[in-house]
């Protein structure tokens, strides 16, 4: 394949022959506010960074969350939760690659990618076992890598490009093939990878078991490549599929289904800005809704954390 990107140029080949395709080839952080204001209710957490400013509401919404909505923390501004989300991944990245010696990482697009910047600072960039890391996306647009749509150059600009993670390690489809043809050879490529012992697979359900998902949230609530009211928000037999009419441009996708999304071991959803508020209301406020949005679905298998500015949860 060829690109018009240098970065991409030089790790960017096609390969037909094997599933799926590995590639990719400042100033010290501020800490985020030093107390919180935790509540526990049915075993959910909330906290907030700036008790003071942070509306009494918000007590009575915390004890609306349903049992097994996980930690839900909210900080003043993106710029905390980019600090807080920096060291949490940080923190499972070492626990994991201590037991084992693979750590399965999943990323979405959007917003998400700006709010890892801190991973490639001081301390993580020098702490990090970073060749342990195996990267793979929760959903990709079926465009050229070097495409503006693509969330491996999203990705990759803002993130991958930064960090040592070996190329053979960052698994992204085969942009060469159509939609459906690039949701098979994502899903051989997993099954490849369980084959090797790189990824595990869920006791519980049998699909594949990712150690962390790093995930952002549209403002109607979807995740990954699955939206409300679409189909595939029911699919619970593939690993990855695809989707041909997404409401949201491009229309050609590939995406994890829920069983898979699931099925991880840690999850985190990070959510910013007021344009989201009304989605999050809806999967974390205190009013009751006939409307579950994708969002509201995600439950992984050990944790979920959610990571909002005071806009993001401006309604709970």
């Amino acid at each position: 394949m060829a690109c018009s990107c240098r970065s991409l140029l030089s790790f960017s080949t096609v390969r037909t022959s094997q599933p799926c395709i590995p590639l990719f080839s400042s100033p010290v952080s501020q800490k985020p506010r030093s107390f919180t204001l935790a509540l526990r209710y049915r075993g959910v957490s909330l906290i907030c960074s700036n008790p003071r400013k942070f509306r009494a509401s918000a007590r009575s919404s915390m004890a609306e969350v349903e049992k097994g909505k996980g930690k839900v923390k909210v900080f003043d501004s993106e710029e905390e939760v980019a600090v807080d989300l920096a060291k949490y991944t940080a923190d499972i990245s070492n626990k994991i690659t201590k037991e084992k010696s693979s750590f399965t990482v999943v990323l979405s697009g959007g917003s998400l990618i700006a709010s890892l910047r801190k991973l490639v600072e001081v301390p993580y960039i020098d702490s990090i076992e970073w060749g342990k890391w195996h990267v793979f996306w929760v959903d990709e647009r079926v465009v050229p890598k070097d495409h503006v749509d693509s969330n491996y150059k999203l990705a990759y600009d803002g993130f991958l490009s930064k960090v040592p993670i070996p190329p053979g390690q960052v698994y992204a489809i085969n942009d060469a093939l159509s939609a459906e043809g690039a949701a098979d050879d994502y899903e051989t490529c997993l099954k490849h990878l369980v084959t090797n012992n790189v990824l595990q697979v869920s006791s519980k359900t049998g699909f594949p078991k990712f150690d962390l998902m790093l995930l952002g949230m549209g403002p109607d609530g979807h995740v990954a490549s699955l939206f409300p009211g679409h189909p595939l928000v029911k699919e619970n037999k593939r690993w990855v599929t695809f989707i041909k009419d997404s409401p949201k441009p491009p229309p050609e996708r590939i995406t994890f289904t829920f069983p898979v999304i699931n099925s991880s071991a840690y999850i985190a959803m990070v959510v910013v800005g007021a344009g989201k508020a009304p989605a999050i209301e809806k999967t974390l406020g205190k009013g009751q809704n006939s409307e579950v949005l994708p969002v509201g679905m995600v439950s992984p298998e050990d944790e979920m954390t959610w990571f909002l500015d005071k806009q993001a949860a401006s309604n709970i």
